[in-house]
């Protein structure tokens, strides 16, 4: 017998009821609140194909341990794959984060695993780094003007004022990009935040 708690929050259970993709911030808070599904949320979307729910279990357990999978012992193992069989999975298939076919221990990325991750620190939000863009072209910018002031011998021949017109006109389209990107990613977070209830 086992004494792990199987049973669904009213919250959850009441998402497999509904046809649409909503969830409610108590059911987005419920599923992040636990480290594994957390977890299982970021080797999900690492690996960014369907999974075994073996090789999910190993990963998670050598995380927990801080080892390597080879180090890990039987009973680590054991431990994270009932947790993740028995609770995790299931809750997180029945909000509609994961798609879980237990039969076949398979589990990927469902349609509103977008909507827990945006509330976790992952390398999409590290890669939007605009400030490394503006830092460049200063820099490149600088370069180019210095150079001609320096009487460098194709710089110097192109007047000041078409050098630093130049540098003007790439500031300016590296910030339409920056606002063209950022009202794209607006749009994405509001549709997303539209499905919150």
């Amino acid at each position: 017998m086992s004494s792990v708690d199987t049973s669904l929050p009213d919250e959850i259970a009441s998402v497999t009821d509904e046809t649409d993709e909503r969830l409610s911030k108590d059911v987005i808070f419920e599923l992040l609140k636990n480290r594994r599904r957390r977890e299982v949320l970021a080797y999900l979307l690492d690996a960014d194909e369907t999974v075994t729910l073996g090789e999910l279990a190993e990963q998670i357990a050598a995380w927990e341990n801080d080892t390597d999978i080879n180090a890990l012992s039987s009973d680590q193992r054991k431990r994270v794959y009932v947790a993740l069989y028995q609770t995790h999975l299931p809750k997180m298939d029945d909000a509609g984060i994961v798609e879980y076919d237990q039969d076949r221990g398979l589990i990927s990325l469902a349609d509103n695993a977008d909507l827990l991750m945006m509330y976790l620190d992952t390398d999409t939000h590290r890669q939007d780094r605009w400030d490394r863009w503006y830092a460049g072209l200063s820099v490149a910018g600088a370069s180019l003007i210095g150079a001609a002031f320096l009487g460098i011998p194709l710089l110097s021949a192109v007047p000041m004022t078409a050098l630093a017109g130049l540098v003007v006109a790439a500031f300016f389209c590296l910030s339409v990009a920056h606002v063209v990107r950022n009202r794209h990613h607006e749009r994405n977070v509001d549709g997303k935040l539209s499905r919150i209830e």
